[in-house]
């Protein structure tokens, strides 16, 4: 069950090749080699399409979201069959795994977006919008938007791409979390113009010296979220 794809294919691709298979180690960093296909080596990704860095964020955020996968909260059909049949434990450990990896971030990309809908986007992230009770970004994410301790992920460093699919997929309903589920109602507090302006200030945005998550402050976020709660 803990063989990868990545170990398969690889002694496969060394067989067709009349050599004997490689001894692989069996340790968690061998096991998830798979997820390098999609999330880069060391689970660092990109800053371009729609796979997420996964390395360095909160334990308890990777761990609820491969929960999510495979109970189908989250659609995604590589994640939903690799995850199937995976104990809560071994998803903790996985999760643990990426947490601790620091890899350096690739430069933020140039901004994608015209000057009044950066600025748009800049509004929303740090200030919300009271009158339609959309809570700043900042206000869960962080004053930094590296996240905060034990699960909630940062936002920057993720591709403009990936951020704009995340609000859809919460607004149709293939992205969910246990409730009360955030997320999926602010993004359907959202217009299309809100999601490209935030999507787009947030990728351009520099990534600082210190990524790590904060701790979190004393007393209750801005929305109560069922993700965070478990």
């Amino acid at each position: 069950m803990h063989k990868t794809i990545a170990t398969l294919l690889l002694c496969a691709s060394t067989l067709a090749q009349g050599a004997p298979a490689p001894e692989l180690r069996d340790d968690i960093a061998t096991r998830v080699l798979a997820c390098a296909a999609c999330h880069g080596k060391e689970g660092r990704a990109s800053n371009d399409g729609f796979f997420p860095r996964i390395a360095g964020k909160p334990a308890g955020y990777l761990y609820q979201q491969l929960i999510n996968f495979r109970e189908g909260r989250r659609r995604y059909p590589a994640m939903n069959y690799m995850l199937a049949h995976l104990s809560d434990d071994y998803l903790r450990e996985m999760a643990n795994h990426f947490a601790a990896l620091h890899p350096p971030y690739p430069a933020a990309r140039a901004p994608e977006a015209s000057p009044p809908s950066l600025e748009a986007g800049r509004q929303l992230v740090l200030h919300g919008d009271p009158r339609r009770k959309i809570p700043a970004c900042i206000g869960c994410h962080g004053v930094r938007l590296t996240g905060l301790q034990p699960a909630i992920p940062g936002l920057l460093g993720l591709p403009r791409d990936y951020i704009s699919a995340q609000f859809g997929a919460w607004t149709t309903g293939t992205r969910r979390a246990a409730e009360p589920d955030c997320m999926q109602h602010v993004s359907r507090q959202l217009t299309p113009q809100d999601v490209r302006a935030v999507s787009a200030w947030l990728a351009a945005q520099p990534i600082p010296a210190d990524m790590a998550p904060a701790a979190a402050p004393p007393g209750k976020l801005p929305m109560a979220c069922g993700g965070v709660a478990q």
